[in-house]
């Protein structure tokens, strides 16, 4: 491998003060679960969290973001929430998120945190209370519908998990719905008093020094009240492993009224300066949503999609198509991209074609997701190039894989331990058995294996975040120029005279690209590539000569 330190830095060159911190960020996602174990019981804590942040810091990124730590009976491992404002034993408490809050900002990092708006877990209190009767003060927080004259559900809605999106209730004598599994029954959104409980929810966490939230599924918040059924899907050639594929989801989600609500959720952030907020949004209209979700300076910072985290291949094309969906016009919202997180199989073992090594692609795989237009998003894991673990049945607890098994790839080979160090027990996530398996291969990839490496993907990462800081075209600049040619991808990133040239083979074989980079300065060279050819797997980054 070639890693070459740039030849010239120009640190005159900086971010706008007046730019928000979050705009062109690079934000850490950890997933609580499988971070770092403090208290030897097999799963990462909050404690663990804070204990790392140094760890997380030494990176350069500008932010983490939390998956799910609240209270929850884990049918979906915290995506089925119990109380919003509270933290669940397993993690730690309210105590340790301050700690964890008041440690990461004295490293200069900020904070965002997962809301889950769409749903809660049938544990929640409002949801007793809503089962209870139907004249009760929160009978209508819900998707309540009284069943078909032949007792049928009320819809042909069908949930992501599988089988019916409703639930027979008989204590209320109806049916709720859900969109997920059974036990995430869905919130009606449409009510009043429910979204003034979700905004205070929202303020507590902001009261409590959160800088921004990750808001999941945010496009399942809001149903059709007519309750239509959902017509077929047209014919694809896609594989169909659950009813839910079947369908056009038209009226069990995306209804038109979500965006108000989101402007409701900025205009309460915006009374905490500096707070983010970005939308995940999947389905088949999810660039058309994000683009609603984000627009003009009312609605959210920020939304990011399943282009690349549900992609089989990793292609040219597929690059600029994405990032052309989001050009830098005013209007336009502001993307956040992701190769990586809890809910896709790693990217190293989806995307690495079988004639390349994987570290290679990993380190090309990185430079190029450190230099997209927008806000990017790395895993926990995905800095040492942490590869799918397969999950043997037995030990499979992701509940949409134990449903649609062997069809659905489970999500817990995304999920498992963080390996720290390689010669102790569990690689020094915990002291005993953790909830999921270690990686086989991941003990040789543990951060005490890559830290002082200079050749180390642990080490490119840094020097590739610190190389996006620096550089206003690679954090803040437009996109111009696109190669999208076999498997040559190039583009330029643009901002206040500044021009940098990024060349990348996403393929096997070489490739030549004399005439590309004449008189180019390099910035960053990667597996063997030069201005001349790029190797499989070989990337560029190139200030353009004559440009400031």
């Amino acid at each position: 491998m070639t890693t070459n330190q740039p030849l010239v830095q120009d640190q005159s060159l900086s971010v706008a003060p007046e730019t928000p911190w979050w705009k062109g960020a690079v934000i850490y996602q950890v997933y609580p679960r499988s971070f770092a174990d403090s208290n030897g019981d097999g799963v990462g804590d909050l404690a663990g969290i804070t204990a790392r942040l140094d760890y997380i810091a030494s990176l350069g990124v500008d932010a983490i973001w939390l998956s799910p730590f609240y209270p929850s009976p884990m049918d979906d491992f915290g995506y089925d929430i119990a109380d919003y404002c509270d933290v669940d034993p397993i993690f730690g408490s309210l105590a340790d998120f301050d700690a964890l809050v008041a440690r990461a900002h004295a490293l200069g990092l900020k904070v965002t945190t997962d809301l889950v708006f769409a749903h809660t877990s049938d544990r929640h209190t409002w949801f007793a209370e809503s089962r209870a009767n139907k004249d009760n003060d929160k009978a209508d927080w819900y998707v309540w519908a009284d069943a078909k004259v032949d007792g049928s559900p009320p819809t042909n809605w069908q949930s992501v998990f599988g089988g019916p999106a409703w639930t027979w209730d008989a204590r209320r004598g109806q049916y709720y719905m859900h969109n997920f599994l059974g036990s995430q029954p869905q919130l009606n959104v449409h009510n009043r008093a429910v979204q003034e409980a979700l905004l205070g929810v929202v303020r507590f966490w902001l009261d409590r020094g959160v800088d921004g939230f990750r808001i999941d599924a945010i496009n399942f918040s809001m149903h059709d009240p007519e309750l239509r059924d959902n017509p077929p899907a047209p014919p694809s050639n896609k594989a169909r492993t659950r009813p839910f594929d079947f369908q056009q989801k038209i009226y069990n989600q995306s209804h038109p009224d979500i965006p108000l609500f989101l402007e409701r959720i900025r205009a309460l952030t915006d009374e905490y300066p500096g707070r983010f907020t970005v939308a995940e949004v999947g389905g088949d209209d999810a660039v058309r949503e994000m683009k609603l979700f984000t627009a003009g300076e009312g609605r959210l910072s920020s939304a990011y999609g399943f282009d690349f985290l549900y992609a089989d291949k990793l292609t040219p094309q597929l690059v600029r198509e994405a990032a052309e969906q989001w050009p830098d016009a005013p209007g336009t919202g502001w993307p956040s991209w992701a190769f990586e997180n809890h809910d896709a199989p790693r990217a190293v073992s989806r995307w690495t074609p079988g004639s390349v090594e994987p570290a290679a692609f990993a380190r090309m795989k990185m430079a190029l997701l450190c230099a997209l237009r927008g806000n990017i998003i790395i895993y926990n894991g995905e800095e040492l190039g942490l590869d799918q673990v397969e999950i043997p049945f037995e030990l499979v607890k992701d509940p949409e894989a134990l449903k649609n098994w062997p069809l659905t790839l489970s999500r817990d080979g995304a999920r498992t331990p963080l390996p720290w160090a390689s010669g102790e027990s569990h690689a020094g996530f915990s002291s005993v058995d953790p909830w999921l398996p270690l990686g086989a291969t991941h003990g040789d990839l543990a951060v005490d294996r890559q830290q002082d490496d200079p050749a180390s993907l642990l080490n490119l990462t840094r020097r590739l975040i610190a190389l996006r800081a620096a550089h206003p075209a690679l954090r803040l600049g437009a996109n111009a120029h696109w190669i999208a040619d076999g498997d040559l991808l190039g583009f330029d990133r643009v901002a206040g005279g500044e021009y940098v040239r990024c060349l990348f083979n996403l393929g096997g074989g070489a490739i030549d690209i004399a005439g590309r980079c004449a008189g180019a300065e390099p910035i960053i060279l990667l597996n063997g590539a030069d201005p001349a050819h790029l190797p499989p797997c070989g990337a560029l980054w190139l200030k353009l000569e004559g440009k400031n």
